[in-house]
C-alpha cells in the first residue's frame, strides 16, 4: 500500500494550519489523516475540485468553516496551499489567486 505523504507549501501555512480554531484544526487533522491513507479524493463533501488540478478540503466545525487548498504532485505528494476561514458563501478570488499562484510554483 503506498501512503501518501503531506507537504506544506511553507511554514506560514503550516502555522495559518495550526493556528485554526482548536475544533477546526482537529477535524483539518482527521481528513488529512484520512487522505494519507485513501489518497487525496476523498470525496464530497470532505474533497472538492476546483478545476485546473486544485483541490479543497472543506473543514466544519462548530466554530466556523475553513477551506484549505491543496494539489496533487508526483511521488504521492499531496501540497497544502493555503488556508482561510470563510465567512462568506462563495470563495473569495483573492483566496483562490494565492492558492493558484502557489500551486504553479509547486508544478514546476
Amino acid at each position: 500500500m503506498n501512503r501518501w505523504k503531506i507537504k506544506y507549501f511553507n511554514e506560514s501555512v503550516r502555522d495559518e494550519i495550526k493556528s485554526l480554531p482548536k475544533k477546526l484544526f482537529a477535524r483539518y487533522f482527521v481528513l488529512v489523516d484520512r487522505m494519507v491513507l485513501d489518497g487525496p479524493d476523498i470525496g464530497e463533501p470532505h474533497t472538492s475540485s476546483m478545476g485546473g488540478g486544485l483541490f479543497e478540503i472543506r473543514v466544519k466545525a462548530l466554530e466556523g468553516i475553513a477551506r484549505v487548498f491543496y494539489c496533487v504532485n508526483v511521488g504521492h505528494e499531496i501540497w497544502i496551499l493555503h488556508s482561510f476561514i470563510k465567512k462568506t458563501q462563495k470563495t473569495p478570488l483573492k483566496e483562490l489567486k494565492i492558492a493558484r499562484e502557489r500551486q504553479k510554483e509547486i508544478l514546476k
